[in-house]
């Protein structure tokens, strides 16, 4: 894999953390009262966040295809897991696992399918 690619999934991970962690903000909010000053604080933080991952998109696919952007964003039920057990000590229950490894797994199957097409074009044209 190049480096300008990987650099760009790299960027694309962190922007999908950063969109992933908007829902943690989302959640935090929804145990609030409506409108007291945390719940104002937990949507402001969701707005930011969310804010700064569409800028990020953009910036991401200029440099890849689209196809493998949304592909990679299924990554983001990983980190719902994660942040499940960290910050709301949700069960990791072995399907949840198992859902995580199949997400990744698909990831990572459709990258390298979109890779071997993408070099079979370049030696083709």
């Amino acid at each position: 894999m190049k480096r300008s690619k990987f650099s760009t999934l790299f960027a694309l991970h962190l922007m999908l953390m950063l969109y992933s962690m908007s829902e943690i903000c989302s959640k935090k909010a929804a145990g609030e009262s409506f409108l007291s000053v945390r719940f104002c604080l937990y949507y402001g933080t969701v707005i930011l966040l969310l804010g700064v991952y569409a800028i990020g998109w953009q910036q991401v696919i200029k440099r890849i295809p689209l196809t493998t952007a949304f592909a990679n964003k299924a990554v983001t039920v990983v980190w719902g897991l994660v942040w499940g057990a960290l910050f709301f000590r949700e069960a990791v229950t072995p399907g949840k696992l198992l859902g995580a490894v199949l997400v990744i797994a698909g990831v990572i199957l459709f990258e390298r399918a979109d890779g071997e097409a993408a070099e079979s074009e370049t030696d083709h044209g």
